[in-house]
């Protein structure tokens, strides 16, 4: 039985160090698409940011519209700490079902599979929701199956596009290439148009 993924559960990994999807730094894939962008103006939304490497390398890169959220307290406060002049007010501490905004690009990077896959249609539909008309959903899905109990939850490339084929375009959708050897042939690259 999977457990109540809630606040408590999220903050009891942070305090208890259990972050072992968390690879201590932005993942290649997602740097190499960053390093292409060039406004950087656009707005970013990072969901469930965790330690958010995504957001630290974005915001030395210059980019100041990036924005972060995560439901867990500990985690938010850690990246606090680590990044005390990115601004409090980019900053969530709230459940990303229930966020309101609109943004240009979200990056996903290990949230999708940390969800209750009872969600994953519900996670589709928000995203399209926060994007603007033309904005982006790029990121990484786990394309194994890792546990059905717990996080991380793993799945199939064919049921991840039935989620995603209603609100957006496909512009990628393959195996990442540049993944770290300890996720090599297991990470699907994603970026989504918004119709």
């Amino acid at each position: 039985m999977i457990p109540a993924l809630d606040e408590n559960y999220w903050n009891n990994r942070y305090a208890s160090d259990d972050a072992r999807w968390d690879v201590g730094d932005i993942t290649r894939p997602l740097k190499a698409y960053i390093d292409q962008l060039t406004n950087k103006e656009m707005r970013i939304l990072i969901p469930g940011c965790g330690n958010a490497w995504e957001a630290e390398y974005l915001w030395r890169q210059g980019f100041r519209n990036v924005f972060v959220i995560d439901i867990a307290p500990l985690a938010v406060e850690q990246f606090k700490k680590r990044l005390p002049d990115f601004p409090s007010e980019q900053i969530f501490c709230e459940d990303f079902f229930t966020h309101t905004a609109q943004y240009d690009l979200i990056l996903e990077q290990t949230f999708f599979c940390a969800l209750n896959p009872s969600l994953r249609e519900a996670y589709a539909l928000q995203m399209s929701n926060l994007l603007v008309r033309g904005g982006r959903l790029v990121g990484l899905l786990f394309t194994d199956f890792l546990n059905v109990d717990k996080p991380p939850f793993g799945g199939t490339v064919e049921e991840y596009e039935g989620y995603f084929k209603k609100a957006f375009r496909f512009h990628a959708w393959a195996r990442a290439y540049n993944s770290i050897d300890s996720r090599a042939g297991r990470e699907w690259f994603l970026n989504l148009r918004k119709v």
